[in-house]
């Protein structure tokens, strides 16, 4: 099957196999598993934090991070879009007890800064106490620019917020803006990073901030049910997609912009080609037959979310020919439809 559902869906390659099969591995409860100490002082090394904090999901990774900053009844601000916010099961609110108080994202997927002013709580009792701000970067597929992210670093300080980033697709990010990584983390408290998208791990997601806040983090980890023990089986895929991962992500957004201009051409779909950024791409069916082509596509044996817009991605097991029979497939549907 050809899979443009999402970057998620990423085969691990022969090298992570070969690592995973080979792993010298502990008990990671004890803080004994060489390979997991290793990537997550790599991980801490690389993104410019104090420590690091190896998470079996980004939405375990992402929660941590919330109730890390937060306390019962405390508030975090983020995106009305936010994957923290929308699909990640309510976790903040449920598991947490912290309150999200979402703000809607801006075109570019940015929080305007004083739409998050206004809805920062006063000093009352009556109200929950705001705590935190929480960015993505990428947002779907936009890129937040530098210049905001220093101006929301600004914001916080300003009003005793901390600032989280769901980083997800961070290395997404840096090499659309043409920049090192720390160039924005270097704005945030604490950052969540996915091995498991376009960097190709198995599983696997990163937690970064300072040593006591990672501390803070691991006791929550216990408690919700993440401790893996011989966990270095998966880190040590974890650590050559950190390594060896974004090296080549350009090619996926190559292959994005691609597959942006073949569908721009097509008079059935609509498409903004100036909103493919990185590696995802989003088209409308002008005539409503999304779930129509989604079941066509996959009797041909390609994978397609079918929504309104339809949402496809593009990832290290997409090649360009895959891409050209993809667009194959779609003419030769809406020329029958």
């Amino acid at each position: 099957m050809i899979d443009f559902r999402s970057d998620t869906v990423t085969r691990p390659t022969q090298a992570m196999r070969q690592a995973m099969a080979s792993a010298e591995v502990g008990d990671d409860v004890y803080g004994d598993d060489p390979t997991v100490n290793g990537l997550e002082a790599y991980a801490a090394d690389r993104f410019g934090f104090e420590s690091a904090l190896f998470t079996a999901t980004g939405t375990q990774a992402n929660l941590l991070a919330i109730m890390s900053h937060c306390g019962r009844g405390d508030e975090y601000l983020c995106g009305q879009s936010a994957h923290n916010y929308r699909y990640e099961g309510g976790g903040a609110a449920v598991l947490g007890s912290v309150q999200p108080q979402p703000i809607e994202n801006e075109p570019d997927g940015s929080i305007d800064l004083n739409k998050a002013r206004a809805a920062i709580k006063a000093d009352d009792f009556h109200f929950a106490m705001t705590r935190l701000l929480s960015l993505e970067n990428t947002i779907g597929g936009k890129v937040l620019s530098l210049d905001y992210q220093q101006k929301a670093r600004a914001f916080c300080d300003d009003h005793q917020l901390l600032l989280h980033l769901d980083g997800a697709r961070v290395f997404n990010a840096a090499v659309k803006t043409g920049c090192d990584v720390t160039e924005i983390t270097q704005h945030y408290d604490s950052v969540s990073v996915c091995l498991s998208k376009g960097l190709g791990a198995p599983v696997g997601s990163l937690l970064l901030g300072s040593e006591a806040f990672i501390k803070r983090a691991t006791r929550l980890r216990k408690m919700l049910g993440g401790g893996m023990r011989q966990a270095g089986i998966l880190a040590a895929a974890g650590r050559i997609a950190l390594e060896q991962g974004p090296l080549r992500l350009h090619e996926d957004h190559d292959n994005a912009e691609y597959l942006t201009a073949c569908l721009a051409d097509l008079p059935q779909l609509d498409i903004n080609p100036a909103l493919t950024q990185t590696n995802i791409i989003y088209a409308r069916c002008r005539s409503g037959h999304a779930v129509a082509l989604r079941d066509a596509l996959a009797g041909q044996g390609i994978l397609i979310t079918a929504g309104d817009p339809i949402r496809f991605v593009t990832h290290r097991d997409i090649s360009r020919q895959d891409v050209d029979q993809l667009v194959v497939a779609i003419k030769q549907f809406y020329s029958g439809a």
